[in-house]
């Protein structure tokens, strides 16, 4: 089980790199098969409303964005996607 799509936002700094590692380690802990789609591209970002970078967005919702949430904030955005 997994989220229909998971995508992070930003330009590659250390926050996005940090926000890819945590949400990486979060989906294997908690045992979702969900493919992480990095998104660099400026007009995409606009597109889906992200207005400061790093962001998450699980299933076209923006969950975060303009900071690194914590760990167990990654966790409990995945979790909820799963019930």
């Amino acid at each position: 089980m997994g989220c229909k799509s998971l995508e992070i936002h930003g330009v590659g700094c250390s926050k996005y790199q940090l926000l890819k590692t945590l949400t990486e380690k979060a989906l294997e802990e908690l045992g979702l098969d969900c493919q992480i789609i990095k998104v660099k591209n400026m007009e995409k970002m606009v597109r889906s409303g992200v207005k400061l970078t790093p962001a998450l967005i699980i299933d076209g919702e923006i969950k975060t964005q303009g900071k690194v949430p914590t760990y167990e904030e990654i966790k409990a955005f995945l979790s909820a996607e799963t019930h």
